[in-house]
């Protein structure tokens, strides 16, 4: 496990937490972080990818506004984080999303796995960003937003049937719109079911989403 540092096409530099497998990857994973940093349940997830035969990467996508955040789960630290969502640019995110793509294609073929800001993200990456294989949104609470933009690869949508801060009306109309996409709702999920440093933590809803993902990975991605 080992801190890279990333060039995005604009010359900016950011911090990457990368996880390799034993033995040759079968290919690589992006991962994209909520709003709380490329902290420790982010770096379990590259963890867990790296365990399973990829090669993941997690860009610090906040360091443009500000270098190496990470914070838990606190109300205090979430307070925190959701301050620093007004500075954040999504345009200038997916040219660090392009740029962790760049550093880990050349093992192979390329997915992405994102929660919160970053479902929202993978979403983006699947339908704007070239050379994206496979894309597993969780909890994208922006992603209907763009639910215009067309994947243009297999893409799963992960959603808490409980969500507070994402209501249905926000999902449904995704699922609606569109139909070519998986949709899984989690009836008795909420926010954040996937971590299990939140209190949110929801076992059976996390261990079946994490199975779809990596089945989708394993077919789309090797």
């Amino acid at each position: 496990m080992t801190h890279q540092t990333l060039t995005a096409a604009d010359g900016f530099k950011m911090g990457a937490y990368v996880a390799r497998p034993q033995g040759a990857p079968r290919g690589s994973i992006i991962v994209l972080q909520e709003i709380f940093g490329v902290n420790r349940h982010i770096r379990s997830i590259c963890d867990r990818l790296a365990q399973v035969g990829y090669q993941a990467i997690a860009p610090s996508i906040f360091d443009r506004t500000i270098v190496n955040f990470e914070v838990g789960y606190t109300p205090q630290e979430v307070a925190q984080a959701k301050g620093y969502m007004s500075e954040f640019d999504i345009d200038a995110s997916l040219l660090d999303l392009e740029a962790a793509r760049a550093h880990v294609a050349p093992v192979g073929k390329v997915g992405v796995i994102g929660f919160c800001l970053g479902g929202s993200l993978a979403w983006l990456a699947a339908t704007r960003i070239e050379g994206i294989c496979a894309a597993s949104s969780f909890y994208g609470g922006m992603v209907n937003k763009f639910a215009n933009e067309t994947p243009q690869c297999p893409t799963q949508l992960h959603y808490g049937g409980k969500d507070a801060s994402i209501p249905p009306e926000n999902y449904l109309a995704v699922r609606d719109m569109r139909p070519e996409v998986d949709f899984f709702l989690y009836e008795t999920a909420g926010h954040g079911f996937n971590c299990d440093q939140r209190s949110s933590y929801a076992p059976e809803a996390a261990a079946l989403a994490w199975r779809r993902s990596t089945e989708l990975f394993q077919s789309e991605v090797g």
